[in-house]
């Protein structure tokens, strides 16, 4: 099965890929649904039920909106962020929803979009049932599961990543270095000789810079909007002081400032995502901050960056996401934040020792580096919002990825523990976790933060 690095990297929307772009993609292809089966003129109602930690921290994470925005038919990559909220609160004061603006329905909120708080679907913990009625009648019933980064799959394998021939197919790390070894190049061209199946080299190129260009507008916004965010707690943004006071220090004032504009970027998406604004999957939205703070490390700070290390970097770090996410999990529902900021910090280290000159074996190194430290990472929310620990989370793994980068690259690429038997170890920790620490806010800080 191959992942597209289109696919890891995708512009949405904030706070959470799994909680809001994963439920608006669902609730689409529902309506879409009964387009294609020609029930929507049948259709007066619909209801959409939320289960697992959907349910549970779905009112902090936005998934009620999502869920009215998808079955209006918007599109996480494309609906207006400004215009978002007025087109809920339109559905929400007239009590009519107007399924893929061509059909409207009554819609009451309370009753046709539940969360259960307390029950889980079998197959995966972030799990939706949508229904169709025409007067008493249900003429359509369909489940979804909400796997991560915005991945949705039905309970009939719509949705699913489909099989796809690729000349390099690779499932685990030691797959990776071997057609690496064999073809004697970087990680970065095995994933482009396997985008080709898809795509042109313009095609690929011009996309993974839109990708860029739009993690750069995102850094930009963040750095600049102030106020308090969404949600109830509270939280002042902090990304816009931190600019204004690395922007007034002497050049050469501390060689560690660079670490703190590092911290300002990851900052800066991470507060735009929790205040439900455009950002880009990598590969989930709670870690949609690291790999944009180390790409805006590498492009600012390291000689001789490119547009075309960014296109490098960002096919390297996409090769990794896509081991980890066939092999364990980047959902936080599923294994923990480990599987969100760990798999990101990976991502990142991974790039970034790439266009550092660094071979396939450090890339690797990296990786591993990058996930090791954040084994055993549990996802708690305070107030189901993607706030608190998330935001700051992200700024140390960006720190920490390249840290492992330049590790990695003071090595071999030879070391103990593979990428592999580390991504076994997360799969292995996260299936040994509790599920109140895997983004259901009812275990670690989630419960012992006062919230204000």
């Amino acid at each position: 099965m191959a992942v597209s690095v289109f696919d890891l990297f995708s512009i949405g929307i904030g706070p959470s890929s799994s909680h809001t772009v994963g439920p608006m993609r669902a609730a689409r292809m529902f309506v879409h649904g009964l387009i294609a089966d020609g029930l929507l003129d049948r259709t007066t109602r619909v209801r959409a039920e939320l289960f697992g930690s959907l349910g549970a921290t779905g009112h902090g994470h936005g998934s009620g909106p999502a869920v009215v925005l998808g079955l209006l038919g918007e599109e996480p990559e494309t609906v207006d962020t400004d215009a978002a909220p007025d087109l809920v609160a339109q559905v929400r004061a007239s009590g009519e929803l107007p399924l893929a603006r061509r059909r409207a329905v009554a819609f009451c909120e309370r009753d046709d979009l539940v969360l259960h708080r307390r029950r889980t679907l079998p197959e995966h913990p972030n799990g939706m049932i949508f229904r169709a009625f025409d007067g008493a009648t249900e003429i359509r019933a369909r489940t979804y599961y909400s796997v991560g980064g915005g991945f949705v799959r039905g309970e009939d394998g719509c949705g699913s990543e489909e099989d796809h021939p690729v000349p390099h197919p690779f499932g685990s790390g030691d797959e990776l270095l071997a057609h690496c070894a064999a073809a004697g190049v970087p990680i970065s061209e095995v994933m482009r000789r396997n985008e080709r199946t898809w795509r042109s080299d313009a095609e690929i190129d011009a996309g993974l810079l839109r990708i860029w260009d739009v993690m750069q507008e995102c850094v930009r916004n963040g750095s600049h909007r102030t106020g308090v965010l969404p949600g109830g707690l509270a939280v002042r943004r902090r990304a816009a002081g931190i600019r204004a006071r690395l922007e007034a220090l002497e050049r050469a004032h501390d060689p560690l400032d660079v670490l703190d504009w590092v911290s300002l970027f990851a900052i800066a998406v991470n507060e735009e995502n929790a205040s439900g604004g455009r950002v880009v999957t990598a590969p989930t939205n709670g870690a949609a901050g690291v790999v944009p703070a180390v790409l805006h490390y590498y492009r600012r700070f390291v000689p001789g960056a490119s547009d075309d290390g960014v296109v490098r970097f960002l096919l390297t770090a996409g090769a990794i996401g896509s081991i980890i996410k066939r092999n364990a999990s980047i959902s936080g529902a599923e294994v923990g934040c480990q599987g969100e900021v760990g798999s990101a910090c990976a991502m990142a280290a991974a790039g970034l020792t790439e266009v550092l000159g660094g071979t396939p074996e450090q890339a690797e190194n990296a990786a591993e580096i990058g996930i090791e430290h954040h084994l055993g990472l549990t996802c708690d929310p305070v107030g189901g919002l993607v706030q608190i620990p998330c935001i700051e989370r992200n700024a140390v793994a960006a720190t920490k990825a390249i840290h492992a980068a330049r590790l990695a690259l003071q090595g071999t690429g030879d070391h103990v523990v593979s990428l592999d038997k580390a991504i076994r170890t997360m799969r292995d920790t996260g299936a040994d976790m509790k599920v109140k620490y895997k983004e259901t806010s009812r275990g670690g800080l989630a419960v012992n933060v006062v919230e204000c």
